[in-house]
């Protein structure tokens, strides 16, 4: 017979139980400061990887000037590109309204300007022929890295003209009883130059960087795809009512040939009969 199994008593057990947890603890402290460690080291080379790509971008962005100037005097001879450009964008053209539709057609040019340090922040220019709405001939708002390293901004005063200020138009508004009443209307894309509210989170400032500013013809061209499309559309709906109209014509004929049958063999029966 095997001897009996010796019994472990409840101190024994308790004991056992805090040594074992002890050890993971200090495997998953151990763990904890060795992934610590490796993170830093991924970190320091994410430092160095971000000052080497800024310094690329740097002489990168010096290459491309050339072309962008090439290029500004090609768009120069292709008249309203900007306004089309602009309107074609999908995430700008909601926010023009007519008024700055028009005001817009008088914008000649565009440019991004980025700092030396690129990470620093950007200006964008806005180039205007004479026009009726105001006198500036560049309005620009700029984007850069304050004191305290936040990014905030300012913009060219615009001076608007008597009664043109497009950021504070009247908008009539007909009411019950024939009268008509004024509101302001504040929602001008003119207002961004004057918005500092939250420079880190101008999304219209960031399209017109990285996206319109990069390759606007794309989006020029896109008004020529979207006019199309809406040609095609016209077509198909004018195919549609022709068809439905020759249908219905069709129908007719078909009516007005049993009606003549039905005609025909009443005047037989009726003959038949006498």
């Amino acid at each position: 017979m095997s001897a009996p199994a010796a019994k472990v008593s409840k101190k024994e057990l308790t004991t056992n139980l805090n040594e074992a947890l002890e050890t993971s603890e200090i495997q998953l402290q151990e763990a904890v400061e060795r992934i610590d460690d490796v993170q830093s080291e991924i970190d320091k080379l994410n430092e160095r990887a971000s000052a080497e790509i800024l310094k690329v971008e740097q002489s990168y962005n010096q290459l491309r000037q050339p072309f962008f100037q090439k290029r500004s005097e090609w768009i120069a001879k292709i008249p309203d590109f900007w306004v089309t450009t602009l309107l074609s964008h999908p995430q700008l053209s909601s926010l023009f309204g007519e008024e700055d539709e028009e005001a817009l057609r008088h914008l000649t040019r565009i440019e991004v300007i980025e700092f030396e340090d690129v990470k620093s922040g950007y200006r964008i220019d806005f180039y205007f022929d004479e026009n009726p709405y105001f006198e500036n001939k560049v309005i620009s708002k700029e984007f850069h890295l304050d004191e305290s390293g936040h990014l905030a901004s300012k913009s060219t005063e615009i001076h608007w003209k008597s009664g043109k200020d497009l950021t504070k138009r009247p908008n009539q508004i007909q009411t019950e009883g024939g009268r008509k009443r004024f509101r302001k209307e504040a929602d001008s894309f003119f207002t961004w130059f004057s918005d500092h509210t939250d420079a880190g989170a101008d999304e219209l400032g960031e399209v017109i960087k990285d996206d319109i500013w990069l390759n606007p013809l794309q989006h020029y061209l896109a008004s020529d795809i979207d006019d199309e499309d809406r040609e095609g559309e016209g077509d198909e709906e004018e195919n549609l009512e022709e068809s439905v109209g020759d249908e219905e014509e069709s129908e007719e004929e078909e009516d007005d040939g049993e009606r003549d049958v039905e005609g025909e063999d009443g005047g037989e029966n009726t003959g038949q009969n006498d």
